[in-house]
């Protein structure tokens, strides 16, 4: 009985199958990303034209959007900066407190030797 050229190839231990997909690199996966994001940009621009009955309509739409989350960002920076400050503040003060019983156990323990 003969087998077809798949089936030895994929008895053959040194060779993958004729199906098998090649293992090439695809490309930058940042370029993928970017490429991506624009393409998401592409599509939510022409959704957003299609709804609005206009480009320019559907880019202010965009344009509000995005002020206000610059805004937002804006404003709350400063706050989150304060309690991340007093969140470091905080964790500096335990550790020193920490180093300072690890130091005063260790110098208990060679003092008692």
């Amino acid at each position: 009985m003969r087998f077809s050229e798949p089936v030895r190839m994929a008895d053959d231990g040194d060779h993958s199958p004729v199906w098998a997909r090649s293992k090439r690199r695809r490309g930058n996966p940042f370029i993928s990303l970017i490429v991506t994001l624009l393409a998401i940009f592409g599509v939510l621009t022409a959704v957003l034209g299609i709804k609005e009955k206009s480009l320019a309509e559907g880019g202010a739409m965009m344009d509000g959007w995005i002020a206000k989350a610059v805004s937002t960002v804006k404003g709350e920076a400063p706050r989150v900066a304060d309690q991340a400050g007093d969140a470091a503040g905080a964790a500096a003060v335990k550790a020193g407190d920490a180093a300072q019983a690890g130091a005063a156990a260790a110098s208990n323990e060679l003092k008692k030797q």
